[in-house]
């Protein structure tokens, strides 16, 4: 049975204005191609399953990014800024043509019945590095419990508050965020805590 996950529409309303129409597309020309397709959250960005991981989408401050799990095998160019297989997409302009796309959707539908294994990553061996605000640095050194729960964090974790916090473009709102991020972190959660909950049934 098919699926759509309120997560999913949580993070589409989330996004930014440009980006909405993106996700939009993006979720239901999956849709349309694979039926049968599951949707959840991962690293908190919306994925497709079907048998498998299928394909993954996000949004940022000005761009969005959509990828295959499989995309060396599918699509021959993959995006050398690690945007996925389409770059840096900042309106449904640059996306293949819908066909073009669904017959992407269907081929990675097919790896993962043959049970085709993705191909290995070449990871960089310098992780990237969790560059945090000055804003944030001064309210976790009079918060030593929020920072000792910010320094257990995973550096993914670590590096979404910090990305959420900069990306803010008033002082009130990054100002806003950074007090959001404290009392988070006082009781322990992520960033995206809400979205990464179990799922209701």
């Amino acid at each position: 049975m098919p699926q759509r996950d309120k997560r999913v529409d949580a993070y589409i309303a989330s996004s930014p204005p440009f980006a909405r129409p993106i996700l939009t597309y993006l979720r239901d020309v999956v849709h349309a191609a694979c039926p049968d397709v599951q949707e959840t959250m991962k690293w908190s960005r919306p994925h497709f399953d079907y048998k498998g991981m299928l394909c993954g989408m996000s949004s940022f401050k000005e761009h969005c990014a959509f990828g295959f799990w499989k995309g060396s095998l599918i699509v021959d160019n993959v995006a050398a800024d690690g945007m996925g297989q389409f770059g840096r997409i900042t309106s449904v302009k640059d996306l293949p043509a819908k066909r073009v796309l669904a017959g992407y959707v269907k081929q990675a539908m097919k790896l993962n019945e043959e049970g085709v294994a993705a191909p290995r990553a070449v990871r960089s061996k310098v992780p990237k590095p969790v560059i945090v605000p000055p804003e944030l640095s001064a309210a976790l050194a009079k918060k030593k419990k929020a920072l000792a729960a910010f320094e257990a964090m995973s550096p993914s974790h670590r590096r979404e508050y910090c990305e959420w916090i900069d990306e803010a473009k008033r002082a009130e709102t990054k100002a806003a965020r950074v007090e959001r991020t404290i009392a988070q972190l006082l009781e322990g959660k992520s960033l995206n805590a809400k979205y990464e909950r179990s799922k209701s049934a």
